[in-house]
């Protein structure tokens, strides 16, 4: 098992397009309302390449691997990296008990824990202004929620 990091700041608007963070379900059938077969295509097309993050987390896996913005063997070093996006971002969070320092560090901390047992990790957070920020790791190979899934960055051992 790897772990692959995913960061997105973007508007809340952009964010708030649930049909772009859905992977394409069943096809339509030949008689289905014209408005199903339009967002069936457009989910087809836009999914995969848009980054967006996905409404569930273990989904990034079926994204461009050109998204990863890291990849780590260890669930503290997927932490570390948690942990700097999150004191990056923690000054322009809207909520100021999301800046609070404490609670940063328990938020990393459960994450690391998560990721040790093969579960994913998700967070958002409001920025000033209309801004959304987005952080995630996933494990790979397998995810647990899904091990179908397909990784986009083959990790081996050193």
């Amino acid at each position: 098992m790897h772990i692959h990091g995913y960061a997105w700041l973007g508007e809340k608007k952009a964010f708030d397009e649930e049909s772009l963070r859905r992977p394409v379900g069943e096809p339509p059938t030949a008689d289905s309302p014209l408005d199903v077969i339009q967002r069936y295509r457009s989910a087809l097309a836009d999914f995969p390449v848009t980054d967006l993050p996905p409404l569930q987390t273990a989904h990034w896996l079926l994204k461009p691997a050109s998204l990863v913005r890291g990849t780590w063997q260890e669930p503290k070093e997927a932490g570390e990296w948690l942990g700097l996006q999150l004191s990056e971002f923690a000054p322009r969070f809207v909520s100021e008990d999301d800046r609070e320092v404490t609670r940063l560090m328990l938020l990393t901390k459960g994450a690391v824990e998560r990721l040790a047992w093969g579960g994913d990790v998700s967070f958002g957070h409001y920025l000033k202004g209309t801004v959304f920020h987005s952080i995630a790791l996933v494990t790979c190979s397998p995810n647990r929620t899904d091990s179908t899934l397909p990784c986009p960055i083959r990790q081996t051992r050193t």
